[in-house]
């Protein structure tokens, strides 16, 4: 039997799907003064396990005020509360959907500032894999964009400690994902994302259209798209989570994919073939 709430918050996703899928419009409120120095700020690279493999996920929050989307409804579209975020605390946001997932154990979450708000530190069940997801306030979507991008190319490293052991964050991540609005579609950058140490990371970027416009900027890092889409979509984390679980096991790419399009479905209550012409993988 399916509980209510999962009709409950199909409906949210299936608003905020509607939502979005006609304002391709710069968002009028967002501060293009609001980039952060990361350039100035970038960690020394240290030392981890590299027996431990890491998944870094950098969500940006849906937000109303400061993204280019037709507004949501107002509590699951505050992109400074967490808690209540429809990419985040919601029941198909990113924090919530590992942490109810039998394949996930939740081993640390806690506050870092104003601008990366909340990090949820998960270890899998059933492999070497830590999964690491990073909220962003909505505001600063624009530096979660500039931050994933710097990471595929291996110019942001970073390490964490988790219990007695360092795991790798960042670019020393194996698999990079980007969950949330499509920033691009509102601003632009000038910074080229060169691959930096000749090492090949793997990414996921759901967002609407990512591979029209994340190409021009991913494909110089050599990072791999395993999934991304060719049009509007409701970035959830169920597509995430069946990707990871497939990526896990060493499946081939289209694997990947294919894992990911059926979650899609299943959620999103649209046909396969559907979802697997909206997720793609590949350059």
């Amino acid at each position: 039997m399916i509980p209510s709430q999962f009709f409950v918050n199909v409906s949210i996703a299936v608003i905020f799907f509607t939502a979005i899928n006609y304002n391709t419009s710069p968002a009028k409120n967002i501060d293009e003064s609001a980039n952060l120095s990361i350039a100035s700020t970038i960690p020394q690279n240290k030392t981890f396990d590299s027996n431990t493999k890491t998944i870094h996920v950098l969500v940006a929050l849906c937000d109303n005020k400061y993204q280019g989307i037709v507004p949501v409804p107002a509590k699951i579209g505050n992109g400074q509360d967490p808690n209540n975020n429809l990419y985040w605390g919601c029941a198909f946001g990113v924090r919530s959907y590992f942490k109810n997932s039998k394949s996930w154990t939740l081993v640390k979450r806690y506050p870092i500032d104003s601008i990366k708000m909340e990090r949820v530190i998960f270890k899998n069940n059933h492999s070497n894999y830590y999964l690491v997801a990073d909220a962003w306030n909505g505001k600063y979507i624009k530096d979660c964009t500039l931050n994933f991008l710097r990471s595929c190319s291996g110019r942001l490293k970073d390490t964490l400690q988790v219990n007695k052991t360092a795991i790798g964050i960042n670019g020393n991540a194996t698999l990079l994902s980007y969950i949330g609005h499509d920033g691009l579609m509102d601003f632009s950058l000038t910074e080229k994302f060169i691959n930096e140490d000749g090492k090949v990371r793997d990414a996921v970027i759901l967002a609407c259209y990512s591979k029209r416009f994340f190409q021009a900027h991913l494909q110089p890092t050599k990072a791999r798209p395993l999934v991304w889409s060719t049009g509007l979509m409701s970035p959830e984390a169920y597509t995430l989570h069946d990707a990871i679980e497939s990526y896990i096991k060493e499946e081939p790419a289209e694997n990947i994919r294919v894992s990911a399009a059926k979650a899609y479905s299943k959620y999103q209550k649209c046909s396969e073939k559907a979802a697997k012409g909206l997720l793609v993988t590949g350059y």
